[in-house]
């Protein structure tokens, strides 16, 4: 496999993008990056964020973008979709976030400042609570509803909206809402179920 396939495959699972270090993994070399930019074939995005100029741009590239932007020094994704944007991703409610919601290990660290449009949540996720899919990470829906009830920042008609939506989809049971770690969210999940006949 030539070293524009290997790329273009990293490439198609991430909705065009992919970074200075997956090239460079493919046998591209860094110092050639600004020749590919300039002829055309790659467009930079940001620092260290490419995508080839080519490829159709999807319904939501930014989903992607802002993952790659989370990247450890190492090249390891570190964030993950979250609370309102992770609503918004499986169109659970009709909350129109207007900042973009990530949740990212406690140690995380940019050398970068934060981009004002990101709301960076701290915690630790275990892999059965992420949903990997075009190439960005999102919190599942059972998760992404514990994040939202815990938070409390939205209005409790858009939580029952969620709740509602993810229940009728059969995205997740009242049971799941029902066993949380946190007596209190579980309480307010029996609570919201019982009070609105979900």
């Amino acid at each position: 496999m030539s070293k524009d396939d290997r790329l273009f495959e990293i490439a198609d699972s991430q909705q065009g993008y992919f970074t200075a270090k997956q090239a460079e993994e493919c046998g591209f070399y860094a110092s050639h990056f600004s020749r590919y930019v300039s002829s055309g074939r790659w467009i930079k995005e940001q620092r260290g964020i490419y995508r080839l100029a080519h490829y159709s741009v999807t319904e939501r590239p930014e989903l992607v973008l802002w993952m790659l932007w989370s990247r450890s020094k190492g090249g390891a994704i570190q964030g993950t979709w979250s609370h309102e944007t992770a609503l918004d991703i499986y169109e659970l409610s009709d909350v129109m976030p207007a900042k973009m919601h990530m949740t990212v290990p406690m140690g995380f660290r940019k050398s970068v400042p934060i981009p004002k449009l990101l709301v960076l949540h701290r915690a630790e996720l275990s892999a059965s609570e992420i949903r990997v899919q075009q190439g960005y990470r999102v919190t599942t829906p059972l998760r992404t509803l514990q994040d939202i009830l815990a938070e409390g920042s939205l209005s409790r008609e858009f939580v029952v909206q969620a709740i509602q939506e993810a229940l009728q989809r059969g995205l997740v049971s009242r049971q799941d809402l029902k066993k949380h770690s946190d007596p209190e969210v579980s309480k307010e999940f029996t609570r919201l179920i019982d009070d609105y006949h979900l």
